[in-house]
């Protein structure tokens, strides 16, 4: 905040206000890593409303249905990536601890620790190169089945499916660079393109959908967010990313020892994760048509989006608790990452809270556009459950600082139930019975994952 600082007491005529500003940010744990997060939140949150009334003017309530059961499908890549991001930023951050960037952006400090940062970085760019070719295929030929499946004749869904796979596929090659840099605590210039994407690609789906395009939209959102990648990859972190070209110079990091027993364990996690995160909006498109898919996404998509909103107090500390784990510094880790998960977590009650007032409100009003979403009772079951699961998440990253997985049988366990849960109570009661189901399981992870929390943090320290 040091920066921000030093601007506001540049202006004499809004120093004190300025100051006070700077005083409440500090308090409430917002510094820039943080900052250009809720910007990027605080962005969607002003652009949703124009987007959604964009939606519902320009594509009938069936186009919406595929819109926002493409975004499902693409999900489907988390049964190759299993989970592999998070490993690369929690042992990536471990590295950290003993290197910096200097003035040039260049790497410097420790050479052990640098030849065990390129040994990781080289691996996993050729991991996700592998993956990337398999996604495009496999998810390509599969989603086309899939939606082939249903007759909805003038809808023309099969070019734009094709070229959002290969964009979406080309992204997933360049996610463990985005993580690699978010292990060596990077996040906040990570954020600030997420931000710059969010600005982009805001604007491109608006043009999109105004110039008739409807399915286009989601490829050129994707084809912004791919641009902005790789001008930061290669622009500006070029001197980052220059020793991962050449083999390390000393040690490496031994996959087997270091990065399987924690890669597995997520990896396990991760093959189950679709049914818990992904699979509302393709059984509510399968059982009860295009239109109530349709509701469901959008919806979703305001839970998700407030979910990540509270996430940004805790995710972009990753890298700090995991350098504080690395110097076992535990009194420090637990006073910050208490702090900013109490933080998280009045933002996410009180977001909740104001989002299903103006819902219930716009229902009881009967505005026509709120039909675009599911009624208030579901709407409300979901945003409770996200409550629930952030509470889950905060301590999973706490733990996970640590280079170590025990939620992997509670992931496992709750994902597998929330799957079941929406294909047997969304089947036959719809987004109700889905939402109850999901709720019943959130209320469930809460209370396995505080267990597990009291537990692995006695017996790590005291070790």
């Amino acid at each position: 905040m040091g920066i921000l600082e030093d601007r506001v007491r540049a202006s004499s005529g809004l120093s004190h206000f300025g100051r006070w500003v700077v005083e409440l940010l500090r308090r409430a744990e917002v510094d820039r890593p943080v900052l250009f997060a809720l910007l990027n939140r605080g962005w969607q949150l002003l652009t949703v409303p124009v987007t959604l009334l964009l939606i519902a003017r320009y594509f009938s309530p069936e186009v919406q249905g595929f819109y926002y059961t493409f975004g499902s499908v693409l999900a489907l890549q988390s049964f190759l990536e299993l989970a592999f991001c998070i490993v690369i930023i929690n042992v990536a951050s471990h590295e950290w601890a003993h290197l910096r960037l200097d003035e040039e952006g260049n790497i410097t400090g420790s050479q052990e620790a640098l030849s065990r940062l390129v040994s990781l970085g080289r691996l996993v760019f050729k991991w996700y190169l592998v993956l990337t070719v398999i996604f495009i295929l496999g998810v390509s030929s599969g989603g086309y089945l899939f939606f082939a499946g249903k007759s909805y004749p003038g809808i023309a869904w099969q070019s734009p499916w094709i070229v959002l796979v290969i964009l979406t596929g080309l992204l997933l090659w360049i996610m463990p660079f985005n993580a690699l840099l978010e292990g060596c605590n990077q996040i906040a210039q990570v954020n600030k393109l997420k931000f710059r994407q969010g600005l982009l690609n805001t604007l491109a789906l608006w043009l999109t959908i105004r110039l008739g395009g409807e399915l286009w939209a989601g490829v050129a959102v994707a084809g912004v967010n791919l641009g902005c990648n790789i001008y930061l990859l290669l622009i500006e972190y070029r001197g980052f990313f220059k020793p991962f070209f050449h083999p390390p110079q000393g040690g490496g990091i031994s996959w087997r020892a270091e990065i399987w027993p924690m890669q597995w364990r997520l990896a396990l996690s991760s093959l189950t994760s679709y049914l818990g995160w992904s699979l509302f909006t393709p059984v509510m498109f399968y059982y009860h048509g295009a239109t109530v898919s349709g509701q469901m996404g959008m919806t979703w998509f305001l839970v998700t989006g407030l979910q990540l909103t509270a996430q940004a107090w805790v995710f972009t500390k990753i890298a700090r608790y995991g350098m504080l784990v690395a110097h076992k510094d535990y009194v420090e880790l637990d006073r910050y990452w208490l702090r900013t998960t109490w933080i998280s977590l009045v933002v996410i009650s009180l977001g909740a809270g104001a989002a299903w007032t103006l819902i219930y409100t716009l229902n009881v009003m009967q505005v026509p556009f709120v039909q675009r979403l599911l009624a208030p009772l579901p709407t409300g079951l979901f945003f409770l459950g996200a409550i629930l699961m952030h509470v889950s998440q905060c301590q999973s990253v706490y733990l996970r600082a640590h280079k170590q997985e025990p939620f992997m049988v509670l992931s496992v366990v709750c994902c597998l139930l929330i799957g079941l849960a929406v294909w047997i109570l969304g089947r036959r009661y719809g987004p109700t019975g889905a939402a109850a189901g999901y709720l019943t399981v959130t209320l469930l992870t809460a209370l396995w994952s505080t267990v597990i929390w009291f537990r692995c943090r006695k017996i790590w320290h005291a070790a």
